[in-house]
């Protein structure tokens, strides 16, 4: 899962905060530090240990992992794909081209996998629609006349035709 990049962890964690709804003050003491010091981290004077960004991301509730990859203390476990891989291969191409390329291309990716995300949000069976007791419109019947047989209540049946 690859997470936006932004200039701090401390811009992070009060970005996060924000989305939360959650002040500092309510932040510091879920995470069991001073406000003092989260408002040092927030403004990016003070780096938080591993053990201070497992507090906050609980403190968040977001996952710890989130934190220590902004933090830079761990990579972003997703694996390149072939696409990226042949990007930086190319030896044509300079090597900011192949940024420019490699963003473009995740940019694709991100905006993709969030019309998935609303796609599968939205893809809830409607009652009613699409039930095989609904007739099908004059036209199609006429179409299918020859392959299949209409019951008395306009309704398609399968009629196999033996030759």
């Amino acid at each position: 899962m690859a997470l936006p990049k932004v200039g701090s962890i401390g811009e992070y964690i009060r970005e996060q905060r924000q989305q939360a709804k959650i002040s500092l003050r309510q932040l510091a003491a879920a995470a069991g530090v001073s406000n003092p010091y989260l408002s040092q981290i927030e403004r990016g004077l003070r780096k938080p240990s591993a053990e201070i960004l497992n507090q906050i991301a609980k403190g968040l509730r977001i996952s710890s992992q989130a934190l220590y990859v902004q933090a830079g203390l761990i990579e972003d476990r997703e694996p390149p794909s072939d696409i990226i891989t042949a990007i930086r291969a190319d030896t044509h191409l300079t090597e900011r081209q192949r940024q420019v390329l490699i963003d473009i291309y995740e940019s694709f990716r991100k905006e993709k996998r969030a019309e998935d995300e609303q796609t599968s949000q939205n893809a809830r069976p409607r009652h009613g629609s699409g039930s095989d007791d609904e007739p099908l419109p004059e036209e199609f019947l006429a179409a299918l006349e020859p392959y299949t047989a209409t019951s008395g209540n306009g309704n398609v049946t399968q009629e196999t035709k033996e030759g």
